[in-house]
């Protein structure tokens, strides 16, 4: 049975995710992918502010395809996350609560999870026009001339999604494989 969160998320939502809950997602989440989050890094590098406020948000790594009638977005399938782990750890130290993609992570984003409490969620690559009928509206945020990759706010209902980290660490990309092995 999936767990149905109210975004904004809360700590104590986070607290109560393992790794492996199955996740229902309603409210606003915002997005971003690589050129959104190096732009993001190096203005925190450079301790400026930032175009659009992180703090206790989901961020999904997306790029979706034009919209269909309809829908308020195309197909809006996971981005490979890796492609953030260089940017994520400065965001979740900024109050970033949560990411979503598709895929491992490496020992700096994990460490940052359990730094701040944090959770990963991952959405099902292959699933993108299945995840967008969950998608209800978007709104450009900032870096328009990115296109697709501009950072936006998606309002969201039942959004698809698994804890793949959660904020202890606990990871389904390390104990999960193990049990499936046949040799």
């Amino acid at each position: 049975m999936a767990k149905r969160i109210n975004l904004p998320i809360t700590d104590d939502d986070i607290k109560n995710l393992k790794a492996g809950d199955s996740v229902l997602l309603t409210g606003s989440i915002i997005t971003g992918r690589d050129a959104a989050h190096k732009r993001l890094f190096e203005l925190i590098e450079n301790d400026k502010p930032l175009p659009v406020d992180i703090d206790g948000e989901l961020i999904y790594y997306v790029g979706p395809a034009p919209a269909k009638p309809g829908y308020a977005v195309g197909p809006a399938g996971p981005t490979s996350s890796y492609r953030m782990d260089k940017y994520a750890p400065a965001l979740l130290d900024r109050g970033l609560k949560g990411m979503i993609g598709k895929g491992a992570r490496n020992k700096d984003v994990i460490d940052a999870i359990v730094r701040n409490k944090c959770v990963y969620l991952v959405a099902i690559g292959g699933a993108a026009a299945l995840i967008a009928k969950s998608i209800k509206s978007e709104e450009l945020l900032c870096y328009e001339d990115l296109g697709t990759e501009a950072v936006r706010r998606y309002y969201v209902e039942d959004f698809p999604c698994i804890v793949a980290i959660d904020c202890d660490g606990n990871n389904v990309y390390e104990t999960e494989p193990p049990k499936y092995r046949t040799t």
